[in-house]
Formats: C-alpha cells, sequence, structure tokens
C-alpha cells in the first residue's frame, strides 16, 4: 500500500536542514524570491517537474516547495559509509550508471510509493539559460504509472551560481516560481504524453520568462 507522507525521520531531517542551512542561503545570499507556495499539495504523491541549470537546484526546488522532493543520485555514492544513510534520509533514490530511462524511472515509481515528493528535471540535464528546450517524457510516464499529478516549478538565475570556470558560488538573485498542479495523464500512449509534456515544459518556460 503506497503512503502519502515520507518517514517522518525524514521529514524532521529536512527541516533541520532547510531552516539551518538552505533557507539562510537562499534568502540571504541569493535574495530568494518564491511566488506560488500555496500551490503545493500538502500530502499525496506529487512529481515536481522543473529546469535545471545548477547543482544547487535540488535543495533549492525541496526548500520551496516545503516539503522533502527526492531526487536520483549515482548508484555509487549509496556505497559510501555515513554518506548513504544521510541522502538516503534525505530522499535520494539511487539509479545505476547505464540502466538509463529504465532505471530511473522504477526508481521514481518507488520514490512516490513511498511517499515522496519525486523531482525531474523535465530535460533531463542543466541548460545553460535554465529555459528548457529539449524535454523528455520520463515525468509524464511516471505520472501515467503512478497516478500522481505533477507541480510545475521554475528557477529562475540558478544557472549564475556557479558558471563555468569559477571556484566560488556567486550571490547572484534567485527567483523560484510554483505552478498550478497538472493532472495526470488519463493513458500512456505517446501521444497522450508528449502532449503532457509540451504543456508542463510551456508552463515552466512562461513562469521562466516573467524572470526576477
Amino acid at each position: 500500500m503506497a503512503r502519502d507522507r515520507e518517514p517522518r525521520v525524514s521529514l524532521l531531517l529536512y527541516h533541520l536542514f532547510k531552516w539551518s542551512v538552505v533557507s539562510p542561503v537562499l534568502h540571504v545570499c541569493f535574495r530568494g524570491r518564491i511566488y506560488g507556495a500555496e500551490n503545493v499539495p500538502k500530502t499525496g504523491a506529487i512529481v515536481v517537474v522543473s529546469n535545471h541549470a545548477s547543482d544547487f537546484d535540488p535543495p533549492i526546488v525541496s526548500n520551496c516547495v516545503g516539503r522533502p522532493v527526492a531526487f536520483m543520485a549515482k548508484e555509487e555514492l549509496f556505497a559510501i559509509p555515513v554518506l548513504s544513510q544521510a541522502i538516503s534520509l534525505y530522499g535520494a533514490y539511487p539509479v545505476k550508471r547505464g540502466s538509463g530511462d529504465r532505471g530511473a524511472i522504477r526508481a521514481a515509481i518507488a520514490s512516490l510509493e513511498n511517499g515522496w515528493a519525486t523531482g525531474v528535471f523535465l530535460q533531463g540535464t542543466r541548460t545553460a539559460d535554465g529555459r528548457i528546450s529539449d524535454p523528455k517524457l520520463g515525468a509524464a510516464l511516471i505520472a501515467a504509472k503512478t497516478n500522481a499529478p505533477l507541480l510545475p516549478v521554475s528557477l529562475w538565475g540558478t544557472q549564475a551560481i556557479l558558471p563555468k570556470g569559477a571556484k566560488f558560488p556567486h550571490c547572484y538573485p534567485v527567483t523560484i516560481r510554483i505552478g498550478q498542479v497538472i493532472p495526470p495523464p488519463e493513458n500512456s500512449d505517446r501521444a497522450t504524453l508528449e502532449a503532457l509534456t509540451a504543456k508542463c515544459a510551456a508552463e515552466i518556460n512562461a513562469l521562466h520568462d516573467l524572470g526576477r
């Protein structure tokens, strides 16, 4: 039976890390602005889809939606003592190198079934300008298989936190905009998944275009 919340210990650690580290850095260093936080469902499975431009994006997304968001991590990290337990408690789920999309999708589905909000970067990789130009179908497929709605999130400015060649993060203004929940697809045929993926990408890009 699927859970509707992440484990309590993970929720406790999430709030501890959020209020002691992530939120102060986001608001003091990056002068973070957050819009649309009221759109986030407090319980139940949710696929959080966003653009991606920085390694700082996962903790920023998780901070701003007000509940832990599980993201995939390389399987090798789970072989490291202490680190393995720590990232597991924060919701990271392992994906085997070379397993491709199928491995990632199976891991994301398991994460949702364990009560986590689960994050998927819609393009799969970072983009230089933060916009989505080539969205992948993975998030829509995961939503179809779990009947979980999708939550579009736009991250503006994170591409400038640690630009190429920089040794230290820059205190660049960051804005996060959270859109309205998008219902899961009625089926998993390719045309339906493509239409839903395009809708998510268009929504995130539109939020991103609002700028600071």
